[in-house]
């Protein structure tokens, strides 16, 4: 792999895990919830569930999920349900009691353990099957295939990990502002019922669209 191509991934992968999707509403989500600190959880678990899929991806399995629709169409509804799961539990969050014009500290509010956090994004991270098949498309283009293999899949997944928090840092710290203006039980709820319904959205569009 030269210099140019590593060059070309980077900006690649900068601007697609950029695009705003599951992973990042979670994490922004968390950290209005629970603080930059303790969704850290978070990020690890869908950092985690990407690395998996994309050595996944690099074993040949996403071929395998393209010559098996039946396989890929059974992971998607599992995903796609699992997304909508989270939507509707978010919806339905319960808001805690506090007067309409006082903020309640971000560090006031239930907190989940770390491992809770984690498991969530790790589901959150794996739920979508497409991102193996983009992996495996993706990967083979920058890989020369005329030097070691694995030493250059062990930089472009490191890329991958530094573009993907940087941009985690960014959703969180985001999220942790906005949770520090959540000021009314109103605007709480509204919180949770948007993010609620856009995860319900994420679920149906990967439910609905076709491989």
């Amino acid at each position: 792999m030269t210099l140019h191509t590593w060059w070309l991934f980077l900006v690649t992968v900068f601007v697609v895990c950029a695009i705003p999707g599951p992973n990042m509403l979670l994490i922004m989500s968390h950290g209005a919830q629970y603080g930059l600190r303790r969704s850290s959880a978070t990020m690890a678990g869908c950092l985690s569930a990407l690395v998996l899929m994309l050595a996944v991806s690099a074993a040949g399995l996403g071929v395998f999920l393209q010559a098996w629709p039946t396989m890929f169409n059974a992971l998607r509804f599992i995903g796609a349900a699992y997304l909508v799961y989270l939507g509707i539990k978010a919806w339905g969050a319960p808001v805690p009691e506090a007067a309409a014009d006082v903020a309640e500290p971000v560090a006031a509010r239930p907190l989940r353990s770390p491992l809770a956090l984690y498991r969530n994004g790790f589901f959150v991270g794996g739920s979508n099957p497409k991102a193996i098949l983009f992996a495996a498309a993706l990967l083979p283009q920058f890989i020369d295939a005329t030097r070691p293999v694995l030493p250059q899949f062990g930089v472009l997944v490191a890329t991958f990990a530094v573009c993907e928090v940087s941009w985690y840092l960014v959703y969180a710290g985001f999220g942790t502002r906005i949770g520090a203006t959540l000021k009314s039980r109103r605007v709480a709820k509204a919180f949770n019922r948007v993010t609620g319904g856009v995860f319900v959205g994420f679920g149906a569009m990967m439910a609905l669209i076709r491989q």
